[in-house]
C-alpha cells in the first residue's frame, strides 16, 4: 500500500517508539523504501552567543552535528536491515523543521509520515506546540502520530 514512508527521528527516546510501529507497517504493506529523517537547524546560543564565534567555528560545530546526526540514523538503518527492512536515512539542514520534513515528503514522494508525538497537553502544548501537530496540519500525506506507551 505505502511506497514511501519517513519517520522523522530527533534522538529521543520517545521518537524512537515509532520503530515498533515501522517494522508493522513495512511488513504488512510490502513498503519499497523507509526513509529515517533528522533535521539539523543552524547553531543557535542562548542570547544570541553563537554571534561571537568566527564563521568557520560556527560552521565546523554545524558540520559536526550533521555528522552525528548521520551516524546515529545509520546506526538504525542497519538495525532495521537486519530485520529485513529496506531502509535509507537523511539529514536536512534548514532553520524550520517542519517546512524542511513537509518539503522533503512532497519532492521525494513519501506517501506516509510515521511520527513520535511528545503528547504535550493544557498549556505546555499552547506554548510549545508540537512539531508532530504542525508536521500533521503541514503535510499533504497520511501522518501516523505515535504516542509513547506509558
Amino acid at each position: 500500500m505505502y511506497k514511501h514512508i519517513m519517520v522523522p527521528l530527533d534522538r529521543s527516546e520517545v521518537a524512537k517508539c515509532v520503530l515498533y510501529h515501522v517494522e508493522v507497517v513495512a511488513a504488512d504493506s510490502k513498503v519499497g523504501d523507509i526513509t529515517l529523517v533528522r533535521v539539523i537547524t543552524p547553531l543557535h546560543l542562548h542570547g544570541g552567543r553563537e554571534s561571537g564565534l568566527s564563521p568557520e567555528e560556527r560552521k565546523r560545530l554545524e558540520v559536526d552535528s550533521v555528522n552525528v546526526a548521520e551516524d546515529y540514523l545509520e546506526g538504525i538503518v542497519k538495525q532495521l536491515r537486519d530485520k529485513g527492512i529496506a531502509a535509507q536515512s537523511e539529514v536536512l539542514f534548514g532553520r524550520h523543521v517542519v517546512k524542511e520534513l513537509s518539503e522533503y515528503a512532497k519532492s521525494h514522494g513519501v506517501d506516509l509520515i510515521i511520527v513520535a508525538t511528545h503528547g504535550l497537553s493544557g498549556a505546555r502544548h499552547l506554548l510549545q506546540g508540537s512539531m508532530a501537530d504542525k508536521l500533521l496540519r503541514r503535510s499533504h500525506v497520511p501522518v501516523l502520530m505515535i504516542h509513547p506507551s506509558g
